[in-house]
């Protein structure tokens, strides 16, 4: 029995590409049950998120081919032999470790990711999706966090698509961040990183707007924000020089005709657009109005390659801890194998009982 994880991620797969194979927090139920019943497998964890979807398991050697396993979540769905990754055993187990603390994310060191992954085992341990193998595996990668984040300085700066972001919006408009009206669509961490950051650049005018109204209130209100209503976004765009989107819609949120006539409403004054979501929420074709900048999440390579510079005596550090945790994981692993042989068990997982709850993501 092999500990395998197959994904793709931003530094193999284009957000185009990404966006095709977003898991919603809805849908996790679903995807995952597909996923064991069409694989076979016994132990898994599904992780979706903007830069990421990733499949950590237990497998037989000849399995963990990642295009198959990949594909078989959507039908129909593109060949990804060139965008994937297939790991097993120590390198699977090193991989785990590094995207739990950050060091696999676009923003290296970001916190958002730890909770991510947190979620998305709980999900399946409380499904009954992971046994000895995985509960141990993920158990290990938190303990490893925690000493990252309390031995070094990794975490420091900004930390989250969301203060990257708004790093962007501080390059284009250098002097005058603070005076720029600001529309945040959406009311998730994302968001919520966003607003903090504008509030730290001393930002003078936030909207918020969502789908939940008192989300969106919540959200304004703890920055000095105005709470806009969903059906009001478009109009509140033409008071807003800075617009950044950050929900869950599987669908885009603002299209080319839409924006159109909000830029004739505008005058055509340049509106800076930052679409930091997965699947986009801003139709790709508002690149083509004048007066429009539109930037994606994978857009935000360049700051983020600062940070790495920044960031790389902390870097060592951060392996260091990790390396020793792989060992020390593994050696759990071989020593419970063992024990399994020995009792003539073989290294199966143990059975899942019915009577375990199931939750949604």
């Amino acid at each position: 029995m092999t500990f395998c994880v197959v994904g793709l991620n931003h530094k193999t797969a284009s957000v185009d590409l990404r966006e095709q194979f977003a898991v919603r927090a809805s849908n996790l139920v679903s995807s995952s049950n597909h996923l064991r019943i069409q694989e076979d497998q016994e132990e898994m964890v599904l992780l979706s998120t903007c830069n990421r979807v990733e499949i950590y398991l237990t497998c037989q050697q000849e399995q963990g081919r990642p295009s198959s396993l990949l594909r078989s979540l959507f039908d129909g769905a593109p060949d990804l032999r060139a965008h994937s990754y297939n790991y097993q055993n120590l390198d699977a187990v090193r991989h785990l470790f590094r995207v739990a603390a950050g060091l696999d994310s676009m923003v290296l060191g970001e916190t958002e990711i730890t909770g991510q992954v947190k979620k998305a085992y709980e999900f399946a341990r409380s499904s009954g999706f992971t046994s000895a193998t995985l509960n141990r595996a993920f158990q290990k990668a938190f303990e490893v966090v925690k000493e990252i984040r309390t031995g070094t300085l990794i975490g420091r700066g900004a930390t989250s698509i969301g203060s990257v972001a708004v790093e962007l919006a501080g390059k284009i408009f250098p002097q005058d961040l603070p005076r720029q009206p600001v529309l945040i669509i959406g009311a998730g961490q994302m968001a919520e990183a966003c607003a903090r950051h504008l509030s730290k650049k001393g930002t003078r005018s936030i909207m918020v707007s969502n789908r939940s109204f008192e989300r969106a209130v919540k959200l304004a209100g703890d920055f000095g924000g105005r709470a806009v209503r969903f059906e009001d976004c478009l109009s509140a765009m033409a008071s807003a020089d800075i617009v950044v989107a950050s929900t869950s819609s599987p669908v885009a949120l603002l299209n080319y005709e839409e924006v159109r006539k909000v830029m004739m409403t505008r005058r055509n004054r340049p509106l800076l657009l930052i679409d930091i979501s997965v699947p986009r929420n801003i139709d790709a074709e508002l690149q083509r109005l004048g007066n429009v900048y539109l930037y994606n999440i994978d857009d935000l390579n360049e700051i983020v390659g600062e940070h790495v510079h920044n960031r790389e005596q902390d870097l060592v550090l951060c392996d260091r801890i990790i390396e020793t945790g792989v060992t020390k994981l593994l050696e759990k692993l071989g020593s419970l194998r063992a024990q399994r042989d020995e009792a003539g068990l073989g290294f199966r997982p143990a059975p899942v009982f019915a009577s375990e709850s199931v939750v949604g993501g």
